[in-house]
């Protein structure tokens, strides 16, 4: 194996994938299977982790939790430290946008959407990370968003945890990256997934979309695989704290 293959090789090291049934954490758990990783997948419908499962085999492991009822971070650690050991690598890419106009989101809405989009990433990475710096190398992928620096309607309390993800992203790489746990955020612009689906069903939106990037079209889950691999690998050892735009350059116009 070249210098080059090995810096982006995953062979002995484990993986914890939240949001793994579908969308971009799917993508996700398969580029890091593709790479030699074992992996976790982490998510509340049992029967697409499962699917997934008999895609790609033994060394996916499916977990069903719903993380938005989640108290017990440390049960939940136990839990996926179970098929393969403690994770080497975790990415955290559940999240949930409700869409609601100012004047319909409720206490309950934006307590929801805080706990699973900000809160989860935290408190399951803080139950996580002790093991981590006892190997002195670590990996934590959070998902920011266009949202992390852009207003969109109908989108508080998402924008407001988004927001919030990039700052956490920054925080946690202070906190823990001097122990070699590197901490940053993948930022997508539009992918067709599940979350982003109301988006992607009015033709004229998602053009609008496509345009407004530097290369004219939205992204598809395969774009996502570089960025993924990149900070879940040692090709990455020396950057944390950073919030890379994978959005075809929207940002950027």
């Amino acid at each position: 194996m070249s210098e080059s293959d090995a810096l982006f090789d995953l062979t002995g090291k484990t993986a914890l994938v939240t949001g793994a049934s579908s969308g971009l954490g799917r993508q996700a758990a398969r580029i890091l299977l593709e790479a030699g990783a074992q992996v976790v997948g982490l998510a509340r419908r049992n029967d697409a982790l499962r699917q997934l499962q008999s895609e790609v085999g033994a060394d996916f492991s499916p977990i069903s939790v719903d993380l938005g009822a989640v108290s017990d971070f440390d049960a939940v650690a136990q839990v996926v430290s179970e098929p393969f050991g403690p994770p080497d690598i975790v990415v955290h890419a559940a999240g949930i946008n409700l869409r609601e106009p100012a004047d319909d989101v409720s206490l309950e809405s934006w307590d929801a959407t805080l706990h699973l989009n900000l809160s989860i990433p935290f408190f399951l990475s803080r139950a996580l990370v002790s093991c981590m710096k006892e190997r002195h190398w670590g990996k934590i992928i959070t998902f920011a968003s266009l949202q992390t620096f852009r207003a969109f309607p109908n989108s508080i309390p998402y924008g407001a945890s988004k927001g919030g993800v990039g700052q956490l992203t920054r925080a946690m790489a202070e906190e823990w990256s001097r122990f070699g746990v590197s901490v940053n955020a993948i930022a997508p612009g539009f992918f067709p997934t599940e979350l982003t689906q109301p988006v992607f069903e009015n033709e004229e939106i998602a053009q609008r979309n496509a345009a407004q990037t530097c290369f004219g079209r939205n992204g598809s889950l395969e774009d996502i695989n570089g960025p993924i691999l990149f900070l879940a690998s040692r090709a990455s050892d020396y950057v944390t704290g950073q919030i890379l735009m994978v959005d075809g350059g929207f940002t950027a116009k």
